[in-house]
């Protein structure tokens, strides 16, 4: 079996899934949609062609087992997720979780088995797209979800809990998984291969990379409270305009966060009240995420964007007020996994190169339970979540060279 040939069926196989949306004329797929039944169902079915036994969980998890030679049940984890953002590319997620396969479909043509069983997850729900809450396979698969969560809702009011159980699962397993200790005691590592979904390897000339980190990040809404007034009899220099600090704090946030190497900071919503063409916006909710490999760096920049949002207020008599969202720290990727892939890369004619990355990703939620690794591909521009996200085939058979390689190495490490 030629890589060429694997890398081909993989890149055919990606534009098959792409086909399969909620929406005409656009890739949509949201967690426990009939587009994600059918997606689990033929990547299932593929699993089987490799020689998998298959299982999907309770949380719509599809799972594929590449038993091991001998009795030990010891298991190395790959995969990521098989759901995606409104209007999406075709290769996030979906690469990571058909590269692993196409890694174990050359070792089922050799009719090869590891001293260890291999498991794919394709996780149902990364993205959060349908209830605003991300991770939820992983969490279920590391037994850490709130009870709470079954009881939210999507936008035409279906609770969790039902859409689990219409996907075929018991919401009521997830809850006590987290007992399953002695589960997590087998499993070896977790690897997860992933576009970069940044520019970093493209400006490098690379094809693949070894993440270093998952940077942590801080989010947290600002509501700036001014006084809404009439548009054409309100001097300007009488006005409280919400907006025009929520403008001001905006552009400091641009304006700081270039100052500082590494350091990313977005305000990626703008909620303006009362929103009519002919009255002074009275009150303005905005959204702010930082993000920086270095804890101790993020938290610094997050406190000072805040001290800024403060003077600018206080300056324009408008108030402002803080509400945490999110603060998630920096997780380390495994010396030893990356040392593995490195040695891949090494050993398959490649250049082994370091990067962080700057997006979350299920093996953030896998690092609670087990010892993490994650592969990079070039994508090309850098472009992810939008139509135009695209890799190159040959990019994706190094890819699966790379994981070919990565299997035999960590054989000899298991040994």
């Amino acid at each position: 079996m030629e890589i060429a040939d694997v890398a081909r069926t993989v890149m055919e196989r990606c534009d098959v899934l792409a086909g399969y949306s909620e929406e005409h004329g656009r890739l949509t797929r949201r967690f426990a949609s009939h587009p994600m039944k059918e997606v689990n169902r033929l990547v299932e079915t593929w699993m089987r062609q490799a020689g998998m036994a298959t299982r999907q969980d309770h949380a719509g998890n599809i799972i594929g087992r590449y038993e091991g030679q001998g009795s030990s049940e010891k298991v190395f984890l790959l995969g990521s997720h098989l759901d995606t953002v409104r209007d999406a590319g075709k290769y996030d997620g979906v690469l990571g979780v058909l590269v692993a396969l196409a890694g174990i479909e050359l070792l089922h043509d050799r009719r090869e088995r590891l001293p260890f069983a291999l498991e794919i997850i394709g996780f149902a729900d990364e993205e959060g797209l349908r209830y605003h809450y991300p991770f939820l396979g992983s969490k279920a698969l590391t037994g850490s979800l709130e009870k709470s969560i079954l009881y939210l809702t999507d936008e035409q009011g279906i609770p969790l809990i039902e859409a689990i159980r219409h996907f075929g699962g018991k919401p009521e397993a997830l809850i006590f998984h987290c007992s399953e200790q002695k589960r997590y005691d087998d499993w070896l590592g977790y690897c997860e291969v992933h576009i970069e979904q940044g520019p970093v390897l493209e400006a490098k000339g690379l094809p693949v990379g070894v993440v270093t980190a998952i940077t942590g990040l801080s989010r947290c809404k600002l509501v700036f409270e001014g006084e809404a007034n009439h548009a054409g009899t309100q001097p300007m220099a009488l006005r409280r305009d919400a907006l025009c600090a929520a403008a001001e704090f905006v552009l400091a946030v641009e304006r700081y966060a270039g100052t500082v190497e590494g350091l990313v900071a977005t305000v990626g919503q703008l909620q303006v009240s009362p929103g009519a063409i002919n009255v002074i916006p009275g009150r303005v909710s905005l959204s702010l995420d930082v993000r920086h490999q270095v804890d101790a760096i993020r938290r610094e920049a997050d406190q000072k964007l805040f001290e800024e949002a403060i003077q600018i207020c206080t300056r324009r008599g408008i108030q402002v007020a803080r509400e945490e969202m999110q603060e998630t720290p920096t997780i380390p990727c495994t010396p030893w996994l990356m040392q593995l892939l490195e040695q891949a890369i090494d050993q398959v004619g490649g250049m082994p190169c370091a990067l962080p990355s700057g997006a979350g990703h299920d093996a953030m939620i896998m690092s609670r339970c087990t010892d993490i690794a994650m592969l990079f591909v070039r994508c090309l521009g850098g472009i992810s979540h939008h139509p135009a996200e695209s890799v190159c085939i040959e990019d994706v058979a190094q890819a699966i060279r790379v994981m070919e390689r990565f299997f035999l190495l960590l054989k000899q490490h298991v040994l």
